[in-house]
């Protein structure tokens, strides 16, 4: 059965893996089994991630590339088909969000939040594609979030983008599925990361609000997407299309406690 699990011999590309929760998500396909490849816009970050991935033993190589660039992406998939091998894995991970309120957004900072999150899965996915077909097998797993559901104040361009998102694996599932690719989401929930550190302070009014608003009473950890990753990246999903799995304590299933 564990079998079933392994990545062994697989070529897993994760975009944005430098740091977070792309980086936690990464480290779990490399010890699954699968040589690890990943990018970002930064040559600094890049080279920092990769010392970081050797010295704990992962079999990485790390690229600089531009998600929105459909060139550099183009030139990334065939430079590692060329050293490694065709991508049999593609987490789509890179993304911003800013937190402006609609009446301060320009439409500069809204397209850009909408290109890398949504524009840039398109376009790494199209790339890949063809090496999948190729070989008669693929997963694709885009990372969605809880703004694929739901709204709140001043991430309009976010929840657009990651709500496209989610129609968008589910659409590529459809096209693709005749080639045994499978495509899903994962949507975590709000992940403890040195990111989030500010705003985790006992006492801190949002630290309190996603106590509050989570089953599970505390903030997911990257740990918490290792299993889903590799389930959705496995064999063991082979039957798994189209789905949005939500990594988020319980979130989408709670209405709140009612008041005292």
């Amino acid at each position: 059965m564990l079998q079933q699990f392994s990545l062994e011999g697989k070529i897993a590309l994760v975009t944005g893996g430098t740091y977070g929760i792309g980086m936690a998500m990464a480290k779990a396909l490399g010890k699954a089994g699968a040589t690890i490849i990943f990018n970002a816009r930064s040559k600094d970050k890049v080279e920092e991630a990769e010392k970081e991935y050797r010295a704990e033993g992962f079999n990485a190589y790390g690229y600089q590339c531009d998600v929105t660039k459909e060139s550099e992406v183009q030139a990334l998939v065939a430079d590692v088909a060329s050293k490694h091998g065709d991508i049999d894995i593609l987490v789509n991970n890179a993304g911003i969000i800013k937190r402006i309120p609609v009446l301060e957004m320009s439409v500069e900072e809204f397209e850009q939040v909408i290109d890398i999150d949504l524009v840039g899965p398109f376009i790494v996915s199209k790339a890949v594609a063809p090496g999948m077909i190729k070989k008669g097998a693929g997963k694709i797993i885009n990372i969605c979030s809880m703004m694929s559901e739901l709204g709140r104040e001043t991430v309009s361009a976010y929840a657009a983008a990651k709500g496209g998102l989610k129609m968008l694996t589910k659409n590529l599932a459809c096209e693709w599925a005749e080639h045994n690719i499978q495509v899903n989401g994962i949507g975590p929930g709000y992940i403890a990361t040195p990111q989030t550190a500010p705003l985790r302070t006992e006492g801190h009014p949002f630290n309190n609000f996603i106590i509050s608003k989570t089953p599970a009473a505390r903030w997911g950890n990257p740990e918490d997407l290792e299993g889903p990753v590799v389930f959705l990246a496995s064999k063991a999903s082979d039957f798994v299309n189209g789905h949005i799995l939500y990594v988020d304590g319980g979130i989408l299933a709670y209405i709140g406690k009612q008041p005292k």
